[in-house]
Parts: C-alpha cells; structure tokens; sequence
C-alpha cells in the first residue's frame, strides 16, 4: 500500500540491507569519538551563535528564537525560503539561548516556556542533531521544518507539493492543470517503511534521518508529512506530532535525535539510521528527558505462530508514553526491540496492517523480556473464518481494491482515479479489483453485490462482515439483501474526528460490522442472484468526498 520507492525517498527495505550489509562498520565511522578537526568551533556575531563543525559545514542558530537562520555547505547557502527561517513549528517566538563546547561537541539550548530544543554539532561531520523535549501541551510544537531555498532541488517527483492554480479542498489540496492533485499532506510511505526524507542533485544530497519516533503517535504504519516543494522553496519535515486522522493521543517527552544530514550526492551514512543511531557521546550533555541506553530495555520473541506466510508481520509496543515496532522475520517469525523505555507495554502482532493478537509485557532498565513463540489464535485472524464468498483479504488495508494504491498520494477526485462506481458480481475474477476502495454517502453510496447461494446455503442464516480501516464523520455501513431485508443501522465506532480519505490516509481504527442474514432474506431460486446493497450512513458529513464515508479492508459472507 506505500506505493514504489523513489529517488527522493529511500523505502526502508533499502535502507535495513544497507544497514545489514555495514554492520559494524558503520557505526565506527561519524558516530565514533571524533577527532578535532581544523576550524571546529563556534562564534558570536551579536544575533547567532555561529558553529562551524570543521568539515563543510557551517551553521546559524538565532540568540533570541532558536531559529536555524543559515545552513552553508561547501560554501552555499541552503536555509530559507520567503524569508523564513527553519524551527519548531512556525517559530517559537522569544527564547533563551545558550552555547557551550565539550570535546568534540557543541551544544546549542533553547528554551521556552516548558519546551526545550537543541541542536548538536560533532567535530568533522556535516550533520546537525537536533532533539525537541515537549513536557506538556502548554506550547504547540507538532514539527521541525527545515526550510531550503528555491532552486536547490529539481521538484521532480510525482507526489511532490506544489502550488497549483486550483484548490481543490481547504487551503492545502491542489490540482494542476493537467488533473493531478497534489497536497503536503499525501505521503506514499508509512512510518515503518523509511529511514530518512530528502532531495539530491547528484553532487549534494540534504536529508533529514527521522529520530525512532518514540515519543511520536500513530503507530508503524502511520503516514504523516515528509517533504514538500513549491515556486518559494522546499520543506522537509521531522513529525513531533501529526494530528490527521490520528489514532492515539499525544505522547509528551524528548524526540530525538533526528539529524540534518548534507552528503555528496549518494544516502546519509547508515550509521544514522535510527535502529542503530545510539549517540552514547550524548548521554553527559544533561538533555531533558534523555535516557541513555543504560537506561532501556528490550523484548525479544523466538517466532509466531498461526502466521499467514502471504504477508508481512509486525510487533509493535505501546502504552501511553512510548511507542516501537519491529518487523516479524519471514521465516519464523521472530522479532527484536531494542532500547525500550521501562514500562508495561501492550504487545501487538500485525497481519499486514490488522492486529490480530496482543499481549502485556513489562520491560526492566538493562535487561532483555524473552518471550516464547506467540501463536496467533484462530478467532484472531479474520481469514480463518470459512466463507462463501470474499471480497479482499483481512489484511488491515483497502489493498487490492479499486483506487487503492492511487489514494496514498491523490485526492479521490485526481484524473488519475478510476470511476467510484464499482457494482460487482462473485465469480467474474474481479470482485476485489473492481470494487471501490471507499465509500461516500454522497458519491457511491448503495453499492451491489451479485451472488449465488445454493439450495442448501440458502435454506440457512448467514453472518455479513464489512472490515473497514477508517472512516469520515461516523461513515458505517447498512445492508440491505434482495429489497427484502435491511440491516439496523450500525453504532460508529471510535474513529480519527479529521479529515481522512482526502489526505492520503485510509489509516484509522481498524473496525469489523456484523450483520445477522435471516434465512428468509434469500432467494430460494438457485439460478437468480442474491443482491447485497451497500450503502453509507450518517447525519455528519457535508458533500461530494466530504460526505461521510469509509475505507473497507475486507467484505465476507460466512458458511
């Protein structure tokens, strides 16, 4: 469902076998104890603090606001763009600012109210560590945003930010000429499928490495906003908190590192990526909130059982101060979470993006929780049910059908979008593909599904399953069967209160409705088809795609 990988953002795929491939060799390269090198140090100029990391780059950080006011590598200029500078959120406004050097380190600290944000310098990198420790909601700080300059990077992917002539929804999604629409919220990847975001010219590659995300909310399988271009300039962003269509509260506390990272032109050093970017030369610079390694824990599981070997795994821990995840491996199914905060968590096994076990674990400062094979229980994965028939598989996404992969980086009316229409009949090889990937009470509303049952299968109730992802403003679904019999109106569950389909995200509160069909709602006549009408609804909503409307994972008829 996160769509291909592009030149511009590297999947995490790569990234994992980069990793895999260095092993420890690349953690002896920028991260290890730095040499001093020619020109290291820092200055005063009356309004910045001036860091020169003696390699070749050289920075700015505002005295009274903590903006990043200039970012110069190899002599150029890459900060800013409409005369704005780079800083949590739109600025934080007065702030105390402090400087000092340790060694091969410098650290600059803001402070404002409750907040406290760094930025770190190490001698010879071209690299700036930043960290953002958030206590509470008295200041608002959602993202850093690096600004960069118009004309340093080709605004050449297909999902980019743009200012377009035509706003299509809000003040943030856009069509071009040609009918594509873009938006900053539309984002092909998902928390767990990268590593860093970025551009490059071949010669100068600028990223920004995401920090583990520890403190973020969402989940692994969370999109938020990466990057974004337009006439005045580009942004990369590093997400404190994201707040469409979100699933979990804000967790507060330190994120970071997260790192500005300026290469020749090729990845940033693998030694960054967050699974292995341990910063112990950071644990005696009295950050807020930090926790050293010594500090965490990990849990580890020899395999899962009861997986369906189609698809991918994922562990993920949570409770209300932390999240993590780790892929299951293919093979057996077993799984590795390192530097876990203290805690009891809550366990969860994924198939794909559905949660179909969970457990509690408590994890001790300096020791390992193993945990014996999980087996997933058969009443946990939807799949294992016997049906008459199925739309889609029970994987937690609308992957598969129609529009599916289109809609993580489109708006649902971007020319690109096959008709919403999607009526289908059971047996013709294309139930799933033809079948929209959501539904609105204003646009597709009342869709038909054709079926045959035999005399046997229709001389007894069935149950009907709709799994759904996500929906907009309390959008559920009613049956109704051959204009015969209708289904009672279904109570919403729990869902993001944003907007969801529309920018890119199908991603909610995985959710399965249940409708008991009497016998009497058949046909008894097996040569007719059976006709199941799915239609949308809700008091919310407006019109068009910002009706009330849903997103389904999986459509069945049990036996």
């Amino acid at each position: 469902m996160s769509g291909s990988p592009d030149s511009a953002v590297t999947r995490r795929a790569f990234v994992v076998g980069a990793a895999a491939a260095t092993g420890s060799a690349a953690l002896a390269g920028p991260l290890a104890g730095a040499a001093s090198a020619a020109g290291f140090g820092w200055s005063d100029d009356g309004s910045h603090y001036v860091v020169d990391t003696g390699a070749d780059l050289v920075f700015k950080v505002g005295k009274t606001n903590g903006d990043l006011t200039s970012l110069v590598y190899k002599g150029t200029e890459y900060q800013g763009y409409g005369g704005k500078n780079s800083h949590i959120e739109s600025g934080l406004g007065s702030s105390t600012v402090g400087i000092r050097q340790s060694g091969a380190t410098i650290l600059v600290s803001v402070a404002h109210g409750t907040l406290r944000h760094y930025y770190a310098a190490r001698s010879g990198e071209n690299n700036v560590y930043l960290w953002t420790h958030k206590a509470d909601s008295s200041v608002s700080a959602t993202r850093y945003i690096l600004r960069v300059k118009a004309g340093m990077f080709l605004n050449d992917q297909p999902d980019s930010y743009t200012y377009a002539p035509t706003t299509v929804e809000a003040a943030d999604v856009f069509r071009k000429a040609d009918g594509q629409t873009r938006s900053k919220h539309y984002a092909r990847l998902r928390a767990i499928d990268y590593d860093y975001t970025g551009w490059s010219t071949g010669g100068v590659g600028l990223w920004i490495v995401r920090s583990n995300h520890e403190k973020a909310s969402g989940g692994p399988f969370y999109r938020s906003l990466l990057r974004h271009q337009s006439a005045d300039g580009g942004g990369l962003y590093e997400i404190l908190y994201y707040g469409e269509n979100q699933t979990e509260a804000e967790r507060y506390g330190l994120q970071g590192p997260y790192v500005i990272a300026f290469t020749d032109g090729g990845a940033p050093s693998s030694a960054l990526y967050h699974g292995m970017l341990t910063t112990p030369w950071a644990d005696s610079l009295g950050l807020s909130g930090y926790v050293p390694d010594s500090g965490r824990g990990r849990v580890a599981g020899v395999g899962i059982a009861g997986r369906d070997t189609a698809y991918p795994y994922t562990v993920g821990l949570a409770n209300a101060a932390a999240q993590y995840w780790s892929a299951a491996r293919a093979s057996d199914g077993w799984f590795s979470i390192p530097r876990v905060l203290p805690g009891t968590y809550t366990l969860t096994v994924y198939k794909g993006e559905l949660a179909v076990h969970s457990t509690r674990v408590t994890v001790a400062a300096g020791a390992t929780t193993a945990l014996n094979t999980i087996t997933i229980p058969a009443s946990g994965d939807p799949s294992a049910a016997r049906a008459i028939w199925r739309i889609g598989d029970w994987n937690g996404t609308p992957s598969g059908f129609k529009n599916a992969d289109l809609m993580t980086y489109a708006h649902p009316s971007d020319v690109r979008a096959a008709p919403w229409t999607g009526n289908v009949v059971i047996g013709s090889g294309t139930e799933t593909s033809a079948f929209p990937c959501y539904l609105w009470k204003d646009v597709n509303s009342g869709l038909l599904v054709h079926f045959r049952l035999t005399a046997a299968q229709a001389a007894a109730a069935h149950l009907l399953r709709i799994g759904v992802t996500t929906a907009f403003a309390n959008g559920r679904p009613q049956v109704t069967v051959n204009d015969t019999w209708t289904s009672p109106i279904p109570s919403p569950p729990a869902q993001p209160t944003t907007r969801s389909l529309t920018v890119g995200s199908y991603r909610g509160n995985n959710h399965t409705f249940t409708y008991s069909v009497p016998a009497s709602a058949w046909r008894t006549d097996t040569g007719r088809y059976n006709v199941l009408r799915i239609d949308v609804v809700s008091g919310s909503g407006t019109t068009g795609y910002l009706s009330a409307g849903t997103a389904i994972d999986a459509i069945d008829l049990l036996a």
